[in-house]
């Protein structure tokens, strides 16, 4: 088999400097690498979408999922940290919804994606 070597070297300059100006800062983008390392996680997208549906408690949300009480928390507080989750109390009783709609986009945004089988 025979490999070709680019031998030219040109660098579009106009398109580098156009593009590079666009760039987010490094902060934002390092942010942007947080928050979509807190949806790497099964447990925590199973949560999200079952919050989509209906502010829950965690012991509703242990029913759903079939998991510990304890490892709900423990997802909730790794979400409600980042503040994609709130609460709310009844009594004893807190609740947990989305902080806001985007999660919802996002997550569902990427689900069509996956689904499609985009890059196969």
């Amino acid at each position: 088999m025979q490999t070709t070597e680019c031998r030219t070297v040109l660098v579009h300059e106009d398109t580098v400097r156009r593009v590079g100006e666009s760039l987010p800062d490094d902060e934002s983008l390092y942010d942007l690498a947080d928050f979509f390392k807190l949806l790497g996680d099964t447990t925590r997208i199973k949560l999200l979408h079952a919050l989509f549906i209906a502010e829950m408690c965690v012991c509703d949300i242990a029913s759903l999922l079939s998991v510990s009480r304890s490892a709900v928390s423990h997802q909730l507080r790794i979400l409600r940290q980042a503040d994609i989750v709130r609460t709310r109390r009844e009594g004893k009783t807190v609740y947990y919804r989305l902080s806001d709609s985007h999660i919802e986009d996002i997550v569902n945004q990427a689900l069509v994606h996956t689904r499609e089988g985009v890059g196969t």
